[in-house]
Formats: structure tokens, sequence, C-alpha cells
């Protein structure tokens, strides 16, 4: 197991130490951080939109957060005397802390109710409660997260099962998505390996969508299955679109694949999130997950550009019975000097075109070997 360590940023935000197994205490130096910062600014707003229903979180703030800064200015690199970051500590395994610019939060609460029957709903905001927080993979600011060992890999798996759990308990939190954004073509604002969790103060558009589709389902069955099970259990019995099959995981490309580069990862136990995994099982999936993230990175001279989107059970009482932990791997590059962007069909009418047909995509990634697991940015921790 991680250890774990909390303190608290020089403006009150939270920041947890997850270190790996067998690595020494943490100094007091660590924890402490010296920098004088402002205190933090109110939430900014959601909006609903009325011909959706969907909520809009409107955070001009973000418009004054870093961009791509040189790697002496990186805000997660470990403290130097020359760049005093957000992150305390001159050396560090993996980090969670506070966005200090969050779309969502800092403050807790209950968003505004869905407009009555008969009403528009036009005009509805309320705050932008919710939390957004940043994961550090590593002290390294070059690299990504295929380059990290199992053991690393499992203590980033760690903190995402515990801030899950933690995100979920706080007040007004309906979801909670753990996700990385890998490459400029994606839009990082930093190139340090890093991911993100946002907690939600609404069920997002998607995850309601596909959330009322797995539950009409779950009632057809009676409740025997979920969706996502009944899925991966056609999959595996076709063949065609798998890519890996391991003891507690399976990963196929879907069947209607919407991007040029789509796998799915799901567990064979049902699980609503990543908090409900057994050791073993985190175990396995720290292996399958950089197995994965190798063979995108083989498939061409340069690094793939990638969403990983942990889809988590929201915690709705209607939509999480039949909710099914699951990842959604995508990458809009459909050869190796052409990206798929959303255009007309796609970002107008969220109908989409793909160019690939999944079968293919899912023998190229089968036939491309994973390269072995190296421990070069395991970081010097010991």
């Amino acid at each position: 197991m991680s250890r774990i360590t909390t303190t608290r940023l020089a403006d009150s935000r939270e920041l947890i130490y997850f270190d790996d197994p067998g690595t020494p205490e943490r100094t007091l130096d660590s924890l402490v951080d010296h920098r004088v910062l402002p205190g933090r600014g109110e939430p900014g707003e959601v909006r609903y939109d009325a011909l959706s229903g969907d909520w809009v979180a409107i955070a001009a703030h973000r418009q004054s957060r870093t961009h791509l800064p040189p790697a002496d200015q990186c805000p997660i690199c470990p403290t130097t005397p020359a760049n005093p970051s957000e992150i305390p500590a001159a050396d560090y395994d993996v980090v969670v802390f506070e966005n200090r610019f969050p779309s969502l939060g800092p403050a807790l609460g209950d968003i505004p109710a869905a407009p009555a029957p008969g009403q528009n709903g036009h005009g509805i905001t309320g705050k932008a409660f919710g939390r957004c927080e940043v994961v550090a993979f590593t002290p390294q600011h070059t690299g990504s997260f295929a380059e990290l060992g199992e053991t690393r890999a499992r203590t980033v798996i760690e903190a995402w099962a515990q801030r899950t759990g933690a995100l979920s308990a706080l007040p007004g939190i309906k979801q909670v998505f753990p996700f990385e954004n890998r490459g400029a073509d994606i839009g990082v604002t930093l190139h340090h390996p890093h991911g993100q969790i946002y907690a939600y103060p609404y069920v997002t558009p998607r995850a309601a969508q596909l959330g009322a589709v797995a539950r009409k389902y779950y009632d057809d069955v009676d409740a025997k299955e979920t969706l996502a099970a009944s899925l991966l259990r056609a999959e595996r019995n076709d063949g065609s679109r798998m890519v890996l099959e391991a003891e507690h995981f399976s990963a196929y490309v879907p069947f209607a694949a919407r991007w040029p580069l789509e796998i799915h990862l799901v567990p064979h136990r049902s699980v609503p999130d990543l908090a409900a995994l057994t050791g073993e099982e985190r175990d396995e999936l720290s292996h399958v997950y950089l197995d994965l993230l190798k063979r995108l990175d083989s498939l061409y001279p340069t690094p793939t550009p990638y969403i990983s989107a942990w889809h988590q059970a929201p915690l709705d009482p209607v939509l999480r019975p039949a909710g099914q932990l699951h990842l959604q791997l995508t990458s809009p590059r459909r050869a190796v000097d052409k990206l798929k962007y959303l255009a007309g069909s796609e970002a107008a009418m969220g109908a989409f075109i793909n160019d690939t047909t999944p079968e293919a995509v899912a023998e190229l990634l089968r036939s491309v070997a994973a390269p072995s697991t190296d421990n070069t940015m395991e970081g010097s921790r010991a």
C-alpha cells in the first residue's frame, strides 16, 4: 500500500502525497508551503441550457491559468529555490492537490433544481459548486504515463481510488470523473505528466445519456446484470474486436467506435467505481493499463495524443445500480500525420462518422507488442 500524507498549501488548498510502498516518511519541509498566495476566490457559476437541459459551467477566471510553461517554471515539478511550485517537496512520487484555477469549486453545495413543469428554465443560474483536483504522476517534467513502472502506476491507481471515495462523500457531489488529457493536439496546458479529477454537482450530459440506457437494460433483465457486463460478454464471444484479456480486466474496440482509436477497458466484476476494486484487481489494472498506453504509442513514430476517461457510476440513486466502472481511451489520430476534427456532423449534431473500422483497429492493436516496462520515471525516492 502507498503511504498517504495530507497537508495544506499557503492558500488553504488541500495537497495529498501518495508515496510508493517502501519509501521513507515525509519530512516536515515537504509539508510546508512557504509561498505567499492570495486567498481563494468564490466559485464561478453554472447556467442551465434550456434547449438541451444541460448545465454549463462559466469559468472566466481560468483565462489567466498557466499555459505550457518552460520546465524551470513548471508549477507541478518539485519545489526548488528558483521555482517554488505547487508541490512543496523537493521530491515526490504521486501528488494530488486542489486546482488553483478550478472549473468547479472550491465551495460545495447543491445547484438549483431543474425547472418546474411548464417552465422553460431560461435564466436559471447557480454557483459552480464542486471540486477540481490535479494528479501529478511523477516528479519528472517530461515523459508520459506509459513510461511509468508498474509500482508507480499502482500508486496512481491507489490515488484515483482514494480520491473517488473521498470526493463521493462530499456534500452536493453527483459524479466523480478521473481523466487524463495527453498531448498538445488534445489541448493540454502543462507538459508535465499529470491528470485531473472533477467532482461535479450534477450528472454530466454524457453520463446521464449512458446512465439512462444502462438503467433501461438493467430493468429489462430484472437487475441480473449491467449493460457493460453484457457488452463485454458479447465482445469476448465474438473476439474480432478484443485487444487483450486478463484475469480481472479485458479491453476491446467497441462495435460502434466513434473515434479512429477507441479502446474500452472493463473489469470482469461489476463494480461502480475505482474505489470498489480489490487489491488484486488494482494490481492487475496497473499492468493492463500500461499495456494499452504502450500499444497506442507503438502505432506511430511519435507519441499518440489521447483522452483517458474513467467512467464511474454516478452517485444518483437511480442510475448508480446499473452503472459499471469502465475506461474509455480515445484518440483523434487517424493516420501518422492526420487528426480527426469534430466538425459539422459531430460538433453540431453529435452524429459521429468514423474513418476506420473497429475490427481493423483491434487487429492492429493486437499485433503491436507493448514494450517492456522500465522504471526511468519512478523518481529518486527510495
